[in-house]
């Protein structure tokens, strides 16, 4: 990089990758070479453990895309803080007249982005942000008054109404000649503080998509794509993969319709991350009991299905979605605790965290969310056994002990926790 040339600053977040990425293909439109910079933003890290498996996903992707930018004699910015202080030295230290990077919704990014643009703006930076992780902004599909839907098929059927294929196509990869030679040097990950873990994001699989409407609710078999983590960081882009999926049975684009669904109710209702959707169910008087959260958590039920899920999410950060209904309706209905307790669980552990999907999920099976299950459906997680392990292959890999005096007696009976569940909930509603 030359001295006192002019650099524009492209800000990767949620979109880790070269390929099909809206701002950096902006980025490189435009006329100053790039410098990719990655901020491992301190006020979410200071939450984590130092060997946090999705940190090491991060940490990998960007090592991937540096082997890349090397060939161009080019190299990532990466820097550990709170994003307004490091893009304040940055500019200290290069001549930055743009910083491109891709929106996000969620609340804390919104008010971090807010105070940089006001920054940007004093400093007389251009502050540009695109649209990439989404098909349709929380504003983009809305009902006919311009309210925000809260059920979820009328918002599928209008998103399907405003898809054009045309319109959606995914962006060109970005060659290695757009980015600014650097002398930056790649941190490794002891400089920033962080220590392997033992858990690793897997690949993920496309090839399970024909077949995904008859194989999705079986925990046993390998029938879903493992998407949740490279969707949540970006490694794969959104337009690639609704163009791959689009001609296939309706039922994955349905979850990624899901997806930008709960995306739309962060948005629009930012209450939800720590409220209620529906404040009527503010009244349930939770029973919150910490002997009993502690064996939800660590798998010792006795509910087989239940301590299957809860042993596969702390040994592999992953859960099958079924189970995921089953464990967050059992910690709601048959032991009454809060959803926010299980949530806040969920998002310590999951690889595929993201606030708003784990939210809406949540409060789906509490019964307190928008178009959420009523709250006097309460699966009886015995039953669901039958149904989607028939063979009994999920609970011999995680509990092979539950037919075995080693296994312990289910901790609350089935029949006395729906009626205790439903009669707690109606009275709280009628009150």
């Amino acid at each position: 990089m030359k001295e006192n040339e002019e650099i524009a600053v492209f800000w990767f977040r949620r979109d880790l990758r070269l390929h099909d990425n809206a701002g950096l293909y902006a980025a490189a439109d435009g006329e100053y070479k790039i410098l990719p910079l990655f901020i491992f933003d301190e006020n979410i890290l200071d939450e984590l453990p130092a060997d946090d498996a999705r940190v090491n996903f991060i940490y990998d992707s960007l090592s991937k895309m540096q082997q890349t930018l090397k060939e161009g004699n080019a190299g990532f910015c990466i820097r550990k803080g709170k994003p307004l202080e490091v893009l304040k030295e940055l500019a200290k230290q290069y001549k930055i007249a743009a910083i491109h990077t891709n929106r996000d919704y969620e609340p804390y990014a919104r008010k971090r982005d807010k105070s940089v643009a006001k920054w940007a703006k004093s400093e007389d930076i251009v502050f540009n942000r695109y649209k990439d992780q989404v098909i349709f902004e929380p504003q983009e599909v809305l009902k006919d008054d311009g309210d925000p839907y809260v059920v979820y098929t009328p918002f599928k059927n209008k998103w399907l109404e405003h898809f054009n294929p045309n319109e959606h196509q995914p962006y060109p990869e970005v060659g290695v000649e757009a980015f600014a030679a650097s002398s930056e040097e790649f941190p490794s990950m002891d400089q920033l503080g962080f220590k392997e873990s033992e858990i690793k994001v897997p690949e993920y699989d496309l090839d399970v998509v024909p077949n995904y409407k008859d194989t999705r609710n079986f925990p046993a078999k390998d029938g879903t794509s493992r998407l949740g983590p490279h969707l949540r960081f970006g490694t794969v882009g959104i337009r690639k993969l609704v163009q791959k999926v689009k001609d296939e049975e309706g039922t994955f684009l349905s979850e990624l319709i899901w997806r930008e669904f709960f995306m739309q109710i962060l948005y629009h209702f930012p209450k939800v991350v720590n409220n209620n959707f529906r404040e009527k169910y503010d009244a349930v008087p939770w029973r919150n009991n910490k002997e009993d959260f502690k064996k939800w958590c660590e798998g010792n039920t006795g509910y087989p299905m239940v301590d299957a899920g809860m042993r596969e999410l702390n040994n592999t950060g992953y859960m099958h979605n079924r189970v995921r209904m089953i464990t967050a309706g059992f910690l709601c209905k048959h032991l009454l605790i809060d959803w926010r307790w299980g949530e806040a669980y969920f998002a310590e552990k999951l690889l595929d965290y993201e606030l708003a999907s784990n939210n809406g999920n949540w409060q789906w099976a509490a019964g307190t969310g928008c178009d959420a299950a009523p709250y006097f459906r309460v699966f009886n997680p015995t039953t669901q056994i039958d149904k989607f392990d028939k063979q009994r292959e999920y609970l011999d890999t995680w509990v092979p002990e539950y037919q075995s005096d080693d296994y312990p007696e289910p901790m609350v009976e089935h029949k006395m926790a729906r009626e205790r569940a439903i009669s707690t909930y109606k009275e709280a509603l009628n009150s």
